[in-house]
């Protein structure tokens, strides 16, 4: 299973997780909501065709949103790393460079240009033995989600990038001058509001300096229920971080920021308040001294870095001290 994008929700985890019937299932569950009623005389369009480019290699040179950048919002990167080759009328090769893994996976014909291929919906939005695009499609309850993000899929096959553009995809994958435009952008308003802190593809790494507190960084593994990947551990940085000879015994779960400089600002508590505003505003203040008193001091901090931009991204701390 190789995952494409994950903004909220999975594609492949949705493949997977309606699938009983592998089969079956892929060719009915868009007919049921996408193909024209009986009495509806508008003639449908033909079905999409992979014969005319049966035994091209394609290499994928860049997965981008609707906006045409490779990031989001949310500092959300869109990593190209697929490879293709069509082998027949209806099964196709495909290879993810980041897994190292390959598949022979079934070309599975929906309505008009809509496959599916290793249980991704994706719409063939052109097709040439130089260059395929395809739209990554999110599917909901048997229909296709017509709500953001959009994401897109560029193929260039091998032969057009060496001979034609005397190139390599590696040249092709780098971000264009634009992405940089954009972090840029993204940083400078982080600057100014810690809120709009955004994940670093390098993200931040804190350190010990000091005997009495130790940490620890949590290793996102990957997750067949969550639909996360190894390669997207960046998105959620975490660490435990324990300290001896406190002035009491404690243990608080919150989220901070780390800014472009490396200092710390608390962002918010974690922990239950079981709705009591008062336990609420003990926990911040006991934090705030926590931060102050010990993180300041015993932390050695390192920004976090997008396209080697150092900027303000959240992290989330687990810490807890023992008394002397």
């Amino acid at each position: 299973m190789f995952t494409l994008y994950k903004i909220g929700l999975s594609l492949n985890r949705y493949g997977l997780l309606f699938t009983v019937n592998l089969a079956a299932f892929a060719v009915t569950l868009l007919s049921g909501c996408t193909s024209a009623p009986k009495h509806n005389t508008v003639k449908a369009k033909p079905q999409i065709s992979f014969k005319s480019i049966t035994g091209v290699s394609y290499t994928e040179v860049r997965r981008y949103f609707e906006t045409g950048l490779v990031f989001e919002r949310h500092g959300y990167y869109q990593g190209a790393d697929w490879q293709l080759k069509t082998l027949s009328a209806d099964s196709m090769w495909v290879y993810s460079a980041v897994r190292k893994k390959s598949l022979i996976s079934p070309i599975i014909l929906d309505h008009d240009s809509v496959i599916n291929i290793d249980w991704a919906w994706l719409r063939v939005k052109n097709m040439s033995r130089d260059s395929i695009t395809f739209q990554v499609l999110k599917v909901e309850n048997k229909e296709i989600s017509h709500t953001g993000p959009f994401v897109f899929m560029k193929f260039y096959a091998d032969d057009y990038i060496k001979n034609k553009l005397h190139t390599t995809a590696a040249v092709l994958r780098k971000p264009y001058p634009r992405d940089t435009a954009y972090i840029r952008q993204l940083t400078a308003q982080a600057r100014l509001d810690p809120e709009k802190a955004f994940a670093a593809t390098q993200p931040a790494q804190l350190t010990s300096t000091s005997p009495a507190l130790t940490v620890l960084k949590h290793e996102v593994k990957p997750d067949f229920l969550t639909g996360i990947v190894a390669e997207e551990a960046y998105y959620f940085p975490e660490y435990k971080i324990h300290i001896s000879k406190a002035y009491d015994d404690f243990s608080y779960s919150f989220a901070v920021t780390v800014d472009e400089k490396g200092n710390l600002h608390f962002i918010r508590s974690l922990q239950d308040s079981y709705g009591d505003p008062e336990f609420e505003k003990i926990a911040e203040r006991n934090i705030k001294g926590i931060i102050a008193g010990y993180l300041k001091y015993y932390l050695h901090t390192v920004p976090g870095r997008t396209l080697n931009i150092p900027h303000s991204s959240m992290v989330t701390l687990n810490v807890s001290g023992t008394k002397a």
